[in-house]
């Protein structure tokens, strides 16, 4: 490759800083999600990815005239046997993936033909390029990387628009009976004890309600047949790094308790306008017929209303549950390339043998399940 872009400085950067000002900076101008906010991207490739033996490889380019930051590709290199991957910093806990940059820039970028070139070929080696959970198509990284075209991938993302009053919502977007349904429970729940909800507002707090959501999550998924990824050390330490960073800004947890003690938990992102339901636990055992995974997700609506959110996002995953709550579906989309004879065998066998798919989304930590909130028990 001989011809550089005169417009950006692009290199790969395996230790850049998320939590810089100037990636601050570019974040909040960029169209990025939630999930490539400073703090998780920082929590993510300092503690999940020395685990995993993932490599970083974040490219990083910048306006040659002034050296500001233009975009930020978090990226991984991962070995999943003997095949080699180039994908999104993901490790089975983000929900949304997308370049950090403005729609703008990415355009320039686009135009810029040796710009686009060498991208390419910093990413190289690999047997697959993997880029999946793109929630939209305002940066079409197909087009940055080359790759196939986006395929729409076999699960939605569900997420229910707030309006105030909460009980407006409510009754346009739960069904009546459901309503009516689940206000008899409140009242059998609050019988019980002395029952409250509450946001933590402390580590201490945010700290018990992860361990309760910790105690809660095992036997369920257990029993699943899929283990629980709270039940990890390295991924308890990167949710409980990334609630503690982010407490009362970026992240919110819910707890509800019945006299004194967590009975249910909801943990989430806040991200313009937006609440994101990332991970919940409720103490099914302890009050079968209680409903408490959708009596806490209503109250969770109530805040959010309270606190002027637009939007409730369940993320991915076709429970059905989270049409209760008036969510509707958007498609999720995933881009793949080969990159050598034997990534090329791989995908083909991918798209041709579903069962052989679903294995590889096992082994390939594609599957979602485990990390996401589990349906409400009535």
């Amino acid at each position: 490759m001989n011809k550089h872009s005169t417009t950006f400085d692009i290199v790969i950067e395996q230790s850049f800083d998320f939590l810089s000002p100037e990636y601050a900076e570019l974040f909040d101008r960029s169209a990025a999600t939630a999930f490539q906010h400073p703090i998780w991207l920082h929590s993510l490739y300092t503690t999940l990815a020395p685990e995993a033996g993932a490599t970083p490889m974040v490219v990083v380019v910048r306006f040659r005239a002034t050296g500001a930051l233009a975009m930020v590709l978090p990226l991984l290199r991962v070995r999943h046997g003997p095949i080699r991957t180039v994908e999104f910093a993901d490790l089975r806990v983000s929900d949304y993936l997308a370049p950090v940059c403005s729609p703008a820039v990415f355009s320039q970028l686009l135009d810029d033909a040796a710009a686009c070139a060498q991208i390419r070929h910093l990413v190289r080696p690999f047997d697959l390029l993997r880029m999946a959970k793109l929630p939209d198509a305002r940066l079409p990284i197909e087009n940055l990387l080359a790759t196939s075209r986006r395929v729409s991938m076999d699960t939605n993302a569900y997420a229910t628009v707030l309006v105030a009053p909460f009980e407006q919502w409510r009754a346009s977007a739960m069904d009546r009976s459901y309503q009516k349904e689940l206000a008899k429970k409140y009242r059998q729940l609050q019988k019980k004890g002395a029952l409250s909800f509450s946001c933590c507002g402390d580590s201490a707090t945010v700290l018990e309600a992860l361990d309760v959501m910790r105690k809660f999550r095992g036997p369920r998924f257990h029993a699943q047949g899929d283990g629980d990824l709270l039940q990890r050390p390295e991924y308890y330490g990167f949710y409980s790094d990334v609630a503690l960073r982010g407490l009362g800004a970026f992240v919110r947890l819910y707890a509800m308790k019945m006299d004194g003690e967590v009975i249910a938990a909801v943990l989430g992102l806040c991200h313009r306008g937006s609440f994101l339901i990332i991970m919940s636990a409720f103490d099914i055992a302890g009050y079968k017929s209680q409903s408490l995974g959708a009596l806490m997700f209503e109250q969770v609506a109530r805040d959010c209303i309270e606190r002027e959110d637009q939007m409730l996002d369940f993320t991915i995953g076709d429970e059905p549950y989270k049409k209760l709550f008036g969510a509707q579906p958007s498609p999720v989309w995933a881009v793949t390339q080969a990159g050598s004879i034997a990534g090329a065998i791989a995908l083909f066998a991918l798209k041709q043998a579903p069962w052989l798919k679903l294995a590889a989304k096992r082994l390939s930590d594609l599957r979602l399940q485990p990390a996401r909130s589990p349906t409400p028990t009535r």
